[in-house]
C-alpha cells in the first residue's frame, strides 16, 4: 500500500493519495495532485479529499472522496484501461458533483420585504 499526502498551503485542498495492490507511476500522482486541488475552486468550503487508486483484474480504478466542511462529502469514481483515464474521468465527475452541490446550497429566496430598500 501506497499513501502521499499533500500538506496545504493557506486555503489549499489537503490531498492524500492511495494506492491499493498496485504501482502508481509517479507522473500521474504529482497531475493527481494538481487536479485535485485544482477543485477547490467549485467548493470554497472543501478541506481534504482522499484519492484512492486500484486494480481489478485489467481495470485501474480511481475514487476520489472531497471532504466538505458543514456538509456531505462528494464521492466519485472513474475506470479506464489507465491510471490517467481513470483520473481523467474521476476529476471531470468530481467537478460536476460539486459543481451542482454547491447550486442546491445556494440561497434562490428573495429578502424579507422590510430589508427591501425603498419601501
Amino acid at each position: 500500500m501506497y499513501a502521499r499526502v499533500h500538506q496545504p498551503r493557506d486555503k489549499d485542498l489537503r490531498v492524500q493519495i492511495t494506492a491499493r495492490h498496485c504501482e502508481v507511476p509517479k507522473d500521474v500522482l504529482e497531475r493527481t495532485e494538481a487536479q485535485v486541488s485544482a477543485l477547490s475552486k467549485y467548493s470554497p468550503k472543501a478541506s481534504a479529499a482522499d484519492v484512492i487508486y486500484a486494480e481489478q483484474k485489467l481495470t485501474k480504478v480511481a475514487e476520489i472522496i472531497v471532504h466538505i466542511d458543514g456538509d456531505d462529502p462528494v464521492v466519485a469514481q472513474g475506470e479506464g484501461a489507465e491510471f490517467r483515464t481513470a483520473l481523467d474521468q474521476v476529476i471531470e465527475r468530481a467537478g460536476r458533483a460539486l459543481r451542482r452541490q454547491r447550486e442546491r446550497r445556494t440561497d434562490h429566496k428573495a429578502p424579507p420585504l422590510g430589508e427591501v430598500g425603498g419601501g
